[in-house]
């Protein structure tokens, strides 16, 4: 898949309105038990277009639920347009930002969002095709420890691979040292496409990462065997080994740091801070796009079940999108959204977004807000589409505001007037 490749016309920089969300992570509070406003069941869905397919849906509000509209006054603002395709972001415990970008570099932002500081001393990237310098997370006892943990596309003699990196950022915030490797989501392959590559942690402290099944009909069979890393939600510690007691552990033939397995590309994980369910965005080939909820052991059905179509035309094998032990996606799209980061509002600075999903939109070029209520989506949003922007990574600062990052370049800061 090529991200649903749509290349962007970067748009100049505008001042509208439009919304807030928040980087996932297991220091989501639980809701305040505010209430929130029913949607209108009989409002139109935001998607207009034809489908790619005549599949139906497995239930009702599975696709094209009612649109909604946020009525909170919102102010939008570029803070940057300086970063060089940013791909993941996430707040510092001051108040600033840490970004990746694409081709090996990552950067201190003020919490002005204005670039501050590069930070050198990674490995060396692939920023081929999809690949390159991805997401970033800070340990949850960064203000000790100063601990980071970045995915990045690795060149190996057997071809191209996930791997996640670990370093302290140092005292004046300019190298990582003490870099370490310590997880590779393998079988290699030479391919530049489908790498994955989210990391959020749990509340336990350790790391959940989202691996890709690397696109080709060669690997793609890969996301339902269970002794390999490809197309998996993989479990580890901080030191990259499995996580005790995983749904597989103990198994033979399978990896014990798979947590669930049967997905394409999955580009965003997130806790519900509701809930403390994991949930998960994910590319399907033309349409099928879905989120998930991701529980232990379960199967998601790629390449077997989808509700999406080749690139070409035609089915996706049989062309099924429901079978027995395979899991159905609480939401998907056709046409696509091309979700990449996904984010839970959890401020009460806008409290009708409290609890909502926001869905960075690559060649949809939009945030997309869904509406959630008993784990179902009941309203969906589309938010700063007018900007023409590839929305790559979202995060929600202290101040309740949201803080976006995309492919071309920008910053953006959406914030309550």
């Amino acid at each position: 898949m090529i991200e649903h490749n749509i290349k962007a016309l970067l748009l100049g920089a505008a001042l509208i309105a439009a919304i807030p969300a928040c980087k996932s992570g297991s220091d989501q509070t639980e809701s305040a038990g505010q209430e929130q406003p029913t949607p209108d069941t009989t409002a139109a869905p935001v998607e207009t277009k034809a489908p790619n397919s005549d599949y139906k849906p497995a239930f009702k509000g599975q696709t094209r639920a009612p649109g909604v509209k946020t009525t909170t006054p919102l102010n939008i603002t570029v803070l940057t347009t300086e970063l060089e395709q940013p791909w993941g972001i996430v707040n510092l415990p001051d108040g600033r930002f840490l970004v990746t970008e694409k081709k090996g570099n990552m950067r201190i932002l003020g919490a002005d969002g204005k670039p501050q500081k590069k930070v050198t001393g990674l490995p060396a990237v692939n920023s081929e095709g999809q690949g390159g310098l991805q997401d970033v997370n800070i340990d949850p006892q960064f203000a000790s420890n100063r601990l980071v943990y970045w995915t990045f596309s690795e060149k190996t003699n057997g071809g191209n691979l996930a791997a996640v990196g670990r370093g302290k950022l140092s005292a004046d915030d300019t190298k990582i040292e003490d870099v370490k490797v310590i997880y590779r989501v393998t079988p290699a392959f030479d391919g530049t496409l489908h790498y994955g590559s989210r990391i959020v942690f749990d509340k336990e402290g350790n790391l959940f990462l989202s691996a890709g099944e690397r696109s080709s009909t060669e690997t793609r069979e890969q996301a339902q065997a269970l002794n390999s890393s490809l197309g998996k939600i993989i479990h580890i510690t901080t030191d990259g080994k499995p996580v005790a007691n995983g749904p597989f552990a103990g198994q033979a033939n399978a990896r014990a740091e798979i947590y669930s397995y049967g997905h394409r590309n999955p580009n965003g994980l997130a806790f519900n801070p509701a809930t403390g369910d994991l949930w998960e965005s994910e590319f399907g080939p033309r349409g099928g796009d879905e989120i998930n909820i991701i529980r232990p052991g379960k199967n998601y059905g790629w390449p077997v079940i989808t509700y999406g179509i080749e690139y070409a035309g035609g089915k996706v094998l049989s062309g099924i999108q429901q079978k027995d032990g395979m899991e159905q996606p609480v939401y998907y799209w056709d046409p696509v959204l091309s979700p990449a980061g996904i984010t839970f509002y959890n401020s009460d600075v806008i409290p009708e977004w409290k609890n909502n999903l926001f869905i960075g939109g690559l060649s949809s070029m939009h945030i997309a807000r869904l509406v959630i209520k008993d784990d179902k989506v009941v309203g969906e949003e589309r938010l700063l589409a007018d900007e023409g922007q590839r929305f790559r990574a979202l995060t929600v600062g202290k101040d309740g505001a949201l803080y976006a990052v995309t492919d071309g370049g920008r910053l953006y800061k959406v914030a309550k007037k």
